[in-house]
Formats: structure tokens, sequence, C-alpha cells
């Protein structure tokens, strides 16, 4: 399942963590250092949800004939994400500290800033709506739509430096993902002379009226979706 599009050497799926601690209780749990904190990993219906997604993924690279050695799960360092990185390599029988799993901190949960932390995820609403407006403002003291954008860019040359002709999982948060997805698929579509590697496709699709509209890639906890592939 290598990818189609020529400016990447890797397949991707993304897959956004199981239902967590934070999510059953309805808080926003979005700093690095809040999110790294054992008490907020996955509940017992996001072991579940990851468990089914592992499943799925197996499945997947059953019937495009993947061979286990050719995956790798990337996934952001948060507790929820963790957890569920860990659940999907054992579904798939890879060992979860070798050279196959690798934690990348760019692709951590986007930081909402200190006026929505531990608070009510009622209030993401607040944030999205800031988002359709201008995907380059930032919440106060939090990251913008296109801060985020800058760090996945990285994530994804890292993956795509140390990484060919694989499939990648890469495990992430609900808004890291939907705007992965917003700027991959996006780029996709680019072409031209100056569209041949990741970094000038990105660049070329970084505007408000893309990155605007991320919303409308959101995932479930637990779900599971292929971004590009064969």
């Amino acid at each position: 399942m290598e990818s189609t599009t020529s400016f990447l050497r890797n397949g991707y799926w993304v897959l956004r963590h199981g239902k967590s601690i934070p999510n059953e209780k309805g808080l926003i749990v979005s700093s690095l250092e809040n999110g790294t904190c054992p008490e907020y990993e996955l509940a017992s219906e996001g072991v579940n949800q990851a468990q089914l997604a592992g499943q799925l993924f197996q499945e997947e690279l059953e019937e495009n004939n993947i061979p286990l050695e050719n995956v790798r799960i990337c996934y952001s360092p948060f507790s929820r994400t963790t957890h569920t990185a860990k659940v999907v390599a054992s579904v798939l029988n890879i060992p979860f500290e070798g050279a196959q799993c690798k934690v990348i901190e760019d692709l951590r949960e986007r930081y909402f800033g200190p006026s929505f932390e531990l608070k009510s995820h009622d209030k993401y609403a607040e944030i999205w709506a800031l988002d359709e407006k201008d995907p380059f403002l930032r919440p106060e003291g939090g990251e913008s739509v296109d801060d985020v954008v800058a760090r996945l860019t990285r994530a994804i040359a890292t993956i795509e430096a140390q990484f060919q002709g694989c499939t990648i999982l890469v495990v992430s948060h609900g808004d890291p993902l939907q705007i992965l997805q917003t700027i991959l698929n996006a780029a996709k579509q680019q072409t031209g002379p100056d569209c041949d590697d990741l970094e000038s496709r990105i660049q070329a699709v970084r505007t408000p009226p893309i990155l605007s509209q991320h919303r409308k890639f959101a995932l479930l906890t637990g779900e599971l979706r292929a971004v590009i592939h064969d």
C-alpha cells in the first residue's frame, strides 16, 4: 500500500484515540503536562474501541496484502494516545517497545490555552467558531490551526525521512487529525512545478478557506480512516 502520490513515500492511516477518562469526564485536557498524566489514559470503553480499531486495521492490512513488517505506528505522547497505540500494537502482535512504534511529540493534542484547559468540553464550540472565522488566530495562550499545521508538517517530514514504502498508522487526537486530513487531502490535489515536495505542497494549502474547514474531517473516538493509500 505505497502512497499513490509522488510527494509521499508511505501510505497513511489515522486513528483517533479511544474514549479517554477526560472524554468521560467532559474535560478538555490539551497541555503536554496534563496530557501525559497516567490518570488521563483510556476509559474501559476506550480500550475496547482501540481493540476494535486494531482488528479493523489488521483486516485492512490482510486485504491489501501488506506484511506486518511494513507497518509503523506513530503516536502522540499523551497518555490516551500512547495507551491506544499500545493496544493496537498488541492486537497486531507488534512489539510496542520495538522499532515499529515511534512516539512523535509533534503529533500531540492541539493546546487550546489556559482559559480552556481542564474546563468543560462544551467550550470546544468557541474554538471551532474562532477557527472558521480565522484559522490563523490563536485562542489566548493556545495554538491556532496554522500553528498545528506547522508541527504536523514537521511530524510527517520526520516520518517520511525515516521510513519508505511503509504503511503508517498515525495515532493522535481530534483536532490534529482533522487538520492533518485537511492538509493532506488538499496537498494531494496540488499540481504544478512547485509541488514536488511535501513542504511546498503544504505551504500552498495553508490558506484560510482550506484550514477553516477542518471540522468536516472530524473522527469519533477510536475511529480509523485511510488518508493516503493505494
